[in-house]
């Protein structure tokens, strides 16, 4: 599935074409304050082509996003990640500052969750968050995911939701 729509976006398989987008997305503090910190252009290069890599080993991966209008919304996608030794499927999103507040969150975590559970039949998919990004906790909360467990990663406080097929 190289493509899909929501109500207000389109999706598209994540390609070297959406580099630039990426580099702004990973530039902007505010946005990356959740994803590690700010990255890097070189950086951004690397896990483009890491996610690359990851749709053809696995078949799925991370999507660009476009609002309706073909205005670079930002990116969302399904992934492993290890988390303490187990290999996990995490839903992933995250959204230019512009978008923010408009329920693209909300809308492409449900997309996510339908392609994930019922697409590709995965027994469950994790959000993975900080414990203070109380917007992001929530959008998981309306996707019908619940709350797992909070651990150490990285030196960070997250929690782990989950939704079960």
């Amino acid at each position: 599935m190289d493509h899909f729509s929501t109500t207000r976006l389109t999706a598209e398989r994540l390609n070297e074409t959406h580099l630039s987008d990426l580099v702004a997305l990973h530039l902007d503090s505010d946005v990356s304050r959740y994803l590690g910190g700010v990255r890097t252009p070189e950086v951004t290069a690397t896990y483009l082509a890491t996610n690359m890599a990851h749709w053809d080993q696995h078949g799925f991966g991370l999507w660009a996003l476009r609002t309706k209008d073909g205005v670079f919304a930002g990116r969302a996608g399904i992934r492993h990640i290890p988390v303490d030794g187990i290999d996990e499927i995490e839903i992933a999103y995250a959204f230019r500052r512009e978008c923010w507040g408009q329920g693209f969150a909300s809308e492409i975590a449900v997309a996510l969750t339908d392609i994930g559970l019922s697409h590709h039949e995965l027994p469950s998919l994790i959000g993975l968050v900080y414990v203070d990004n109380r917007a992001s906790r929530r959008v998981l909360e309306k996707a019908n995911y619940v709350l797992e467990k909070s651990m150490t990663r990285r030196g960070e406080d997250v929690v782990i939701y989950r939704n079960r097929r």
